[in-house]
């Protein structure tokens, strides 16, 4: 009979990800209407995971669900504190407005927020940023290569096994 265990580290994961919903009262940052303030916001939802200057006076605020979930909202407030935008900044769309050999991890903080992971991997001089996403209910990882000046130089998409398939014998 095959052994379809979830590992120990995602059960952990998921507990820790549902007791941050129960704490946060449910409260989702996609609900937030249009034209709410600031700390109308904060009041409803918490601290923001990220806060980022906007070009024109404004400022972001992102919720984080990394590392266990696979959203990052974005919620961009003009000059005067009102809310204009909501996105779930962890889709292809967003993914694919990074420019490689352009963009810097500033930029990629910006709009994804902390990744999940950072790791360093053998065949690349530099931190390799890994985020989680739901790419049509299968995780997905987008891992975002940055030199060591901290320029992205590769994306690579990685699909995400939550189970451990039995060994062979």
């Amino acid at each position: 009979m095959p052994d379809f265990r979830i590992p120990s580290h995602w059960a952990r994961r998921a507990l820790a990800a549902g007791a941050a919903v129960l704490l946060a009262g449910c409260a989702i940052p996609s609900k937030v209407p249009a034209g709410a303030t600031v700390d109308a916001t904060q009041a409803e939802l918490g601290a923001p995971t990220g806060r980022y200057p906007l070009p024109d006076g404004g400022q972001r605020l992102q919720y984080s669900e990394q590392p266990a979930g696979s959203a990052v909202w974005n919620l961009d407030f003009d000059a005067a504190g009102r809310l204009q935008r909501t996105d779930q900044a962890l889709r292809y769309p967003n993914f694919d407005q990074i420019v490689v050999n352009q963009w810097t991890g500033d930029d990629v903080l910006r709009m994804m927020g902390r990744p999940a992971r950072v790791e360093r991997v053998a065949m690349f001089d530099g931190p390799v940023w890994t985020y989680r996403f739901n790419d049509l209910n299968n995780y997905r990882f987008i891992h975002v290569h940055l030199d060591p000046g901290g320029v992205v130089r590769r994306i690579q998409y990685t699909d995400e096994s939550l189970y451990r398939f039995p060994q062979a014998r």
